[in-house]
């Protein structure tokens, strides 16, 4: 394992798109071999989030206030060339569609050899190489006949697969999956997460992983940022906040949690805010049974409760 440093630190970042607030006062550290696991409902900013990161927010998305330090170097200040320099060799992203990454019409050591050549100088031979290589690593069965075959050929747990070989072509510091496991089957799902911690055990690779499945987050994940209307309400060790959290919304999210006995969650009453429609006091309000009058007037910062979790809640 490398060291404890700290490689990405996300501090106090405001989003907007067409004018309208999406991610609220966001913070977060991320250290070598680390998991962190995003996890909210959808439309709550987490895709926002860490497409800032990569820096592929479009046109009518804009970072308003904060920074993103990757390694000191403030990713919202990158040029155009810069961010390509990272994206891709130094951060990678694993995305929900594998389509969205692999040319399905490609053989696959054509896609490997294009990565890995988009970044230096790369034969083919080489290329194909540590394709392989990456491959047998991964567990991936018959990686000859893989590297010679379409993404057409193969299910998309097995492209989804190969998209994840793919991002570590270039053994970048952090791989960053968005919602990577939900078009997939239990059991094709439980061997993406399986080949996920081994790159964190094996080559200390950090992650991000973005989610609306609390029980993946809460299997794969070192620390936990939990997000509600553009906002991290929790944050903190997973062990902490899967035992005492604090926040009634990250409560829901594990009591939402699927039971062997069958027996369906309840939910939550009400909706979330739409985006224009946060509040400078708490956003969870209207569909908390905890809700005080205090919540509906004050503003409510995040609040440290140890050195390893804090939350935006007065209770």
């Amino acid at each position: 394992m490398k060291s404890n440093e700290t490689i990405l630190h996300v501090d106090h970042l405001y989003i907007q798109y067409s004018g309208l607030d999406v991610v609220r006062n966001a913070s977060f550290d991320l250290k070598w071999g680390e998991i962190l696991g995003i996890i909210g409902e959808s439309g709550c900013g987490k895709s926002t989030l860490i497409n800032a990161v990569l820096g592929l927010l479009d046109t009518q998305g804009e970072v308003t206030n904060g920074s993103i330090q990757f390694f000191g170097q403030d990713i919202t200040k990158m040029s155009v060339e810069e961010l390509q320099q990272i994206r891709g060799k130094r951060i990678s992203a694993v995305f929900q569609n594998p389509g969205s990454t692999l040319n399905p019409i490609r053989k696959v050591k054509h896609q490997f050899y294009e990565t890995l050549s988009a970044h230096g100088k790369c034969d083919k031979k080489a290329a194909e190489e540590r394709a392989l290589d990456l491959l047998k690593k991964l567990n991936l069965p018959d990686p000859q006949r893989i590297m010679n075959s379409y993404p057409v050929q193969f299910s998309g747990g097995m492209n989804q697969r190969i998209a994840i070989a793919l991002a570590m072509a270039q053994n970048p510091e952090i791989i960053i999956g968005d919602e990577l496991t939900s078009a997939l089957d239990v059991t094709v799902q439980a061997q993406v997460v399986s080949e996920l911690l081994h790159l964190k055990e094996n080559f200390s690779t950090a992650m991000i992983i973005v989610s609306h499945n609390m029980g993946m987050i809460s299997y794969m994940a070192d620390t936990i940022a939990v997000m509600y209307a553009g906002e991290i309400v929790e944050y903190g060790a997973k062990d902490e906040i899967m035992n005492d959290p604090h926040h009634p919304y990250t409560k829901a999210l594990i009591e939402a949690i699927p039971l062997p006995d069958g027996n369906l969650p309840e939910g939550l009453p009400g909706r979330r805010p739409n985006l224009g429609e946060y509040l400078d006091t708490c956003n969870f309000a209207d569909r908390c049974r905890y809700c005080t009058s205090r919540c509906r007037k004050e503003a409510v910062a995040l609040r440290k409760l140890t050195d390893h979790h804090s939350v935006r809640c007065f209770i």
